[in-house]
């Protein structure tokens, strides 16, 4: 960590964790039910320290956590929020060069989280150390860090800007970690085309080129909500390429949208018989909804991925 070694088992390096100038907030946030708010955060600080100096850091990050009248509060006493924030604090309270950030929003509700996410990216906007955030939630990743890295099995299976893992999954394992619910073989017929083996079609891609970087892709994704509904338009307006008729197999909703399960060239013969998923949101839907079979999907190029 910035050219020091914290733990080396040939070497025999073991740094104390006290010494390696990491802060933790852990997914309960394991604040001390016997201290107050302001005794909590001191106790993150560093040993050494005048009364004063311990007072001058509490009052700090007391006012840039927007606890400052809490400071004689004990946890139990506070919201899950403001337990967050004291636990937020207390690994900030002694200036670590790395912050790790493990599920900090898991407990909370749906409103909660989002007005802390937002908070705590204000805050980590002023931090300036690593911060290492561990998530299931592929949308509250993408909210908060600007990077990502995918662990599959312990080990590293990509790292890049969140831009680039959305948009350029290296493997199906790193698309369906993040969220794309739509893939088949592919077989490569040209720099531009595909065939999708188990979708039965042949898809026009962007030009690409392999090498020892970018080998020959297995796969063909594309995400739910990428899928483009051309239905009613007359057939000089259609796509040249990409397009396909298709059949509603069955619908599932949320609150705000509708997974569409989709086969194409035909009806499905079950509810499991389908190709595709299509996410649309209810507005679209109630425009779809009732129109008739077969109806007609766009596979842009620019939105096909595709992978090992």
């Amino acid at each position: 960590l910035n050219g020091r070694v914290l733990f080396d088992s040939e070497e025999g390096i073991n740094l104390p964790s006290r010494d390696r100038k990491i802060g933790f907030l852990f997914q309960n946030y394991a604040l001390f039910p016997h201290l107050n708010v302001a005794q909590n955060i001191a106790f993150g600080l560093p040993t050494g320290l005048s009364s004063h100096q311990v007072k001058l850091q509490v009052e700090k990050q007391l006012g840039d956590m927007q606890l400052r009248s809490l400071g004689n509060r004990y946890p139990q006493q506070l919201s899950g929020g403001q337990q967050q924030r004291v636990a937020l604090a207390r690994a900030l309270a002694s200036h670590p060069e790395a912050l790790l950030l493990d599920e900090p929003f898991s407990a909370l509700d749906t409103y909660l989280r989002s007005h802390l996410e937002q908070q705590m990216t204000e805050t980590l906007a002023d931090y300036a150390g690593v911060t290492l955030f561990v998530t299931h939630n592929m949308e509250e990743a993408y909210r908060i860090c600007p990077n990502l890295l995918v662990l599959e099995g312990g080990k590293i299976a990509q790292y890049g800007s969140k831009f680039e893992i959305f948009q350029h999954p290296a493997t199906i394992n790193v698309a369906k970690i993040t969220g794309c619910k739509n893939f088949s073989r592919a077989i490569i017929t040209s720099s531009q085309t595909v065939e999708a083996v188990d979708w039965g079609c042949v898809l026009e891609v962007e030009e690409f080129c392999a090498n020892q970087l970018f080998p020959i892709p297995s796969h063909v994704g594309i995400r739910a909500h990428q899928i483009v509904f051309k239905n009613n338009l007359p057939e000089k307006d259609l796509p040249s390429k990409n397009i396909f008729p298709c059949w509603l197999v069955r619908s599932s909703e949320t609150p705000h949208r509708v997974t569409l399960f989709l086969k194409l060239y035909s009806p499905g013969k079950n509810i499991h018989d389908y190709h595709l998923q299509a996410e649309v949101y209810k507005e679209k839907w109630v425009t779809i909804k009732d129109q008739d079979f077969p109806w007609y999907i766009y596979l842009g190029p620019n939105r096909l991925m595709l992978m090992q």
